[in-house]
């Protein structure tokens, strides 16, 4: 697991044909809004969490962040468990983001 600044997460996404960006927030903290691209799935799912992360393409350079970049770096170790090799956190989380902000879907 890498932690990345926002810059070189940024960067990093922009020049990676093999990135998915993974949020790892509740419901509620997604609510506020999520980074375009981004695909949800709550860390505190607890075995449900462990589930839909095995059935991600352990190919692929995941990109995680949470709200302030605790629960993504544990997301990252989680992932790296299961043969996830690639994944990067977020340091800062979603809190200190400064670019794009979607609407959440629904």
């Amino acid at each position: 697991m890498s932690d990345l600044t926002q810059q070189e997460w940024s960067e990093r996404i922009k020049n990676d044909n093999n990135a998915h960006i993974l949020d790892v927030r509740t419901p509620e903290e997604v609510a506020e809004g999520i980074i375009p691209g981004a695909t949800h799935i709550d860390i505190y799912l607890g075995q449900g969490f462990l589930d839909e992360i095995k059935q991600l393409d352990s190919s692929k350079n995941y990109y995680v962040y949470c709200r302030s970049g605790n629960r993504s770096g544990q997301a990252c170790a989680i992932m790296k468990s299961i043969g996830i090799e690639n994944a990067f956190n977020l340091t800062g989380g979603f809190t200190e983001w400064e670019g794009e902000v979607a609407e959440p879907s629904q």
